[in-house]
């Protein structure tokens, strides 16, 4: 199975499976509700936090047979051909692609016309920061007066790129990152659904070297699952995403802290010949005894440490 098939298959069809961005979610189901849906949204944040998926949500529930309406029905032929990514209504453009001023004009003049099945023709514009400063301009004054018909969809990782007249003219929603926990109840679920036994602290493992994106997550995840059938161990895991166990960290922090010049120097060496990234690893030593630091103040623990409890411990 590859990793496009797996987020394909697992991935959120209305906004309550949405993860931890219930803030967004919360937000556009309401303006939905009362029929106060902005023209055009942009949504930013870190990359794999869910921005075109609940950008695709957000066309379902607008264009729904049941709709508008915050949960889309998701069978009838307008879900379906979103869901697939044949909707001849809703557009999903590539900014970094199609960012000269010629492709925007194009659109401009698209957009006149009335949608084909649907209540409104929805513009999707990933990585909209790409698009050139003419193609801005150009876009500018549809952006300001959009037939009532048309809906714009934006998202970014790098929303200070964008100039201000088009940010001011857009209702901004920001994703957060997701939290160690979210993301491991996520992959412990596709696992348990794919019959797949993989132990929690591989899991903890993968989320931490996600930083964050549930796609790198699901990414690291289709590499085990494609290495392996029915189950793997966590050595296995860490041999094939070449990560550093956290034992090293746990086990160098002791030595430094205990002054014990030579262990330091042997599982050094043992972590070099292992083939690892030596500054990746003096990141995690900091970033444990930054924790360590937390930890023994005791206050707001859960907040500022995210970890797993047994880590915690």
């Amino acid at each position: 199975m590859s990793y496009l098939v797996l987020a394909r298959k697992y991935r959120p069809q209305t906004f309550e499976q949405v993860i931890e961005q219930n803030h967004v979610t919360r937000t556009l189901s309401n303006a939905i509700s009362s029929d106060r849906v902005a023209h055009a949204v942009l949504f930013s944040g870190p990359r794999g936090t869910g921005k075109t998926t609940v950008a695709r949500i957000l066309a379902k529930a607008m264009n729904c047979k049941e709709g508008p309406n915050p949960v889309p029905c998701n069978q009838c032929r307008s879900c379906g051909e979103i869901t697939s990514g044949h909707a001849v209504d809703v557009f999903e453009i590539d900014g970094a692609s199609n960012n000269s001023v010629d492709q925007v004009r194009e659109l401009r003049e698209n957009i006149k016309y009335m949608p084909a099945r649907s209540l409104y023709k929805i513009y999707i514009i990933d990585e909209v920061h790409m698009l050139s400063m003419p193609a801005f301009n150009a876009l500018l004054k549809t952006l300001e007066e959009p037939p009532p018909h048309v809906m714009f969809i934006f998202a970014t990782t790098e929303p200070h790129k964008i100039p201000i007249t088009i940010l001011s003219r857009c209702q901004r929603h920001d994703f957060r990152r997701l939290s160690l926990n979210s993301m491991i109840q996520h992959m412990a679920y596709i696992c348990e659904e794919e019959k797949f036994k993989i132990s929690d602290e591989s899991l903890v493992l993968i989320a931490r070297e996600a930083t964050g994106s549930m796609r790198d997550a699901l990414s690291l995840l289709d590499q085990v699952l494609a290495c392996f059938k029915g189950a793997v161990d966590h050595d296995q895991v860490l041999d094939i995403l070449g990560v550093i166990d956290r034992k090293y960290v746990f086990d160098l922090c002791d030595t430094i802290l205990g002054g014990d010049v030579s262990v330091i120097l042997n599982t050094l060496d043992e972590c070099y010949n292992r083939g690892h990234d030596l500054k990746k690893l003096y990141t995690n030593l900091l970033e444990h005894f930054r924790n360590l630091i937390v930890v023994k103040m005791g206050q707001n623990v859960r907040k500022l440490v995210d970890l797993p409890q047994y880590e915690l411990d």
